[in-house]
């Protein structure tokens, strides 16, 4: 060790570490490491933070604590220390459609902050953040902005596809088929048939829904190393990968590279353009908007309209395509999407990622499985445009979201049917209350009304399942999963509760959605609107959403237009 404590005998770096364990007047704190197992070599190595996002109530992070083995044997092996430690994490889907969804996005900003603590209390020289449904990997991604030590975020993977009746299944097929089981199409021997075999072991929602966009966004962005994404969850390759990060984050620790270097209006620019390329949810909005925010580059709404526009659709990914991110991994991964990309000039491709390589190189060194039909070639994209449209109007001053990538239609005039919850609007799909051509309308789910913002998933999936899924619409200022298909609309600001026009929508009106002309509209007069705004009062929220983290979030939470950031 060099006198002044900075550095191990090899010379690698402890910036942060030594103030914690080094010299006689820190002898408590190794006297307490070393009473669980800590020896004076490796209290004298770089101390590694291991951000877990493991848990046992969901698949999509089950397997996160064994993968976090293998990336500690990594730290080791290339001279550190790793200490893991834990994190919350709610998962979407097994909340969906229940007052539970509304803790979701909370989480985001939840373990964003609890990285960020347990990092600045303990002085690690470096970060692994180690992250699979949705929340976890923008708010891991937030934490290493903010703190800006060296830094790697390893996605843990997607679940592999079920088969059912001669096809591979996701969980969003159980969605869709709780519609048709409504509806008398399916029975309850094919419903539980389905349901057994829809989410066949660990690992993230397999089409490229909100978990899988993201993880692709951020390899990317270069915040994750190239080719890591996509490897799955349960493959045979996913414990090498761990282990090569754990091996990395020392590399990046020595070289300094920090999430700073890494993370800049140009390479949040790539993430995009990946989002739009494959189809990925609208969700991304969100959660790209909001590191942006950690980091003050400016970035809205209109960022991901532009490049959307400039940006073919080129991957076939579910809800809007034919295959999942297993698929996705054997055609070539996240680095053939950055290809198509790069290819067509879409790229900025000198922008630093983790590995040390620009993702230029990253996107030249991607290999093309033969055959491979995920991922269009660069002269035959799936549709011309990018999968996500921002439409504005006097429904939608700030904007509002939808991900064209699932939807044919290109516009639709219709009636509103106006619901003040979710619970609401989806007993009225259940009773069969909803006709072709309306447009259902949700209100009161939006970052403050919610709180919390939930996704619509449920009541989506139940509208395709009775087969109306080519004729309703949904405008709303909740959010939708990235398995939503279909003309829906989300993200609507502002929102009811802070005096959106949505909030003057009543049963009847008519409501036009136009994607070409980017325009959501209710065909109603200014004044009008603003009379029923003044005399709109939302809901009461039940007494437990009055007190604790919901009533802190929904007090200090920013508009959808800006990433529902808490600051």
């Amino acid at each position: 060790m060099s006198p002044d404590g900075s550095t191990t005998a090899t010379g690698l770096p402890r910036p942060r570490s030594a103030t914690v364990f080094d010299g006689p007047d820190r002898a408590h704190a190794r006297a307490y490491m070393k009473g669980i197992g800590f020896d004076d070599d490796a209290l004298s190595r770089p101390t590694i933070g291991i951000a877990n996002t493991w848990t046992e109530a969901m698949p999509c992070n089950f397997h996160l604590r064994g993968l976090a083995e293998h990336i500690k044997e990594g730290v080791r092996a290339a001279g550190g220390t790793p200490m893991e430690f834990n994190t919350v994490a709610v998962s979407d889907g097994v909340t969906m459609g229940t007052q539970g969804m509304k803790a979701s996005l909370i989480s985001r900003e939840v373990i964003a902050d609890s990285i960020e603590l347990m990092a600045r209390g303990y002085q690690f020289d470096a970060i692994v953040a180690l992250c699979a449904c949705d929340k976890t990997i923008p708010g891991c991604a937030m934490a290493l902005a903010r703190l800006d030590v060296p830094s790697v975020l390893l996605y843990g993977g997607s679940i592999a596809p079920g088969h059912w009746h001669g096809r591979d299944v996701t969980i969003l097929d159980i969605f869709e088929a709780i519609g048709a089981h409504n509806a008398g199409e399916m029975t309850d021997e094919e419903l539980n048939e389905l349901e057994g075999v829809a989410s066949p072991g660990a690992g993230a929602c397999g089409g490229q829904f909100t978990a899988n966009t993201m993880a692709c966004a951020f390899e990317a962005l270069g915040i994750s190393a190239g080719g890591s994404a996509m490897v799955p969850a349960e493959g045979d390759d996913k414990p090498t990968v761990a282990e090569k990060v754990g091996e990395l984050v020392i590399g990046v620790l020595a070289e300094d590279i920090r999430p700073t270097k890494v993370i800049t209006r140009e390479s949040l620019e790539n993430a995009i353009a990946c989002v739009c390329a494959s189809g990925g949810s609208t969700n991304a909005v969100l959660h790209l908007i909001a590191l942006a925010h950690e980091l003050g580059i400016e970035l809205g709404i209109d960022d991901f309209e532009r490049i959307s526009r400039a940006t073919p659709l080129y991957a076939s990914l579910k809800p809007g395509g034919r295959f999942v991110a297993t698929d996705l991994y054997a055609a070539g991964g996240v680095p053939l999407i950055l290809k198509r990309l790069d290819d067509a000039g879409l790229l900025h491709r000198d922008q630093l990622t983790v590995t040390g390589q620009t993702i230029g190189e990253v996107a030249e060194g991607a290999t093309e499985a033969p055959g491979q039909e995920v991922v269009l070639p660069l002269d035959a994209p799936l549709k011309p445009e990018g999968g996500l449209a921002i439409l504005r109007g006097n429904l939608a001053p700030e904007g509002a979201v939808v991900k064209v990538a699932g939807t044919e239609r290109r516009s639709q005039t219709g009636p509103a049917r106006v619901f003040e919850s979710e619970e609401e609007c989806f007993r009225a799909v259940k009773d069969q209350r909803i006709d072709p051509g309306d447009i259902v309308v949700i209100r009161g789910e939006g970052p403050v009304g919610g709180p919390g913002m939930r996704e619509m998933l449920q009541v989506t999936a139940a509208i395709v399942g009775e087969g109306l899924g080519e004729s309703v619409a949904m405008v709303t200022d909740g959010r939708f999963s990235g398995a939503t298909r279909g003309l829906m609309i989300g993200h609507v600001a502002p929102e009811a509760a802070k005096g959106g026009p949505i909030a003057a929508i009543q049963e009847g009106d008519r409501i036009t959605v136009d994607i070409d002309a980017r325009s959501l509209s209710v065909d109603l007069p200014d004044d009008v609107i603003t009379r029923r705004i003044a005399a709109y009062e939302p809901p009461a929220p039940p007494p437990e959403l009055r007190r604790g983290v919901m009533a802190k979030y929904a007090a200090t939470v920013s508009s959808a237009a800006h990433g529902a950031v808490t600051s």
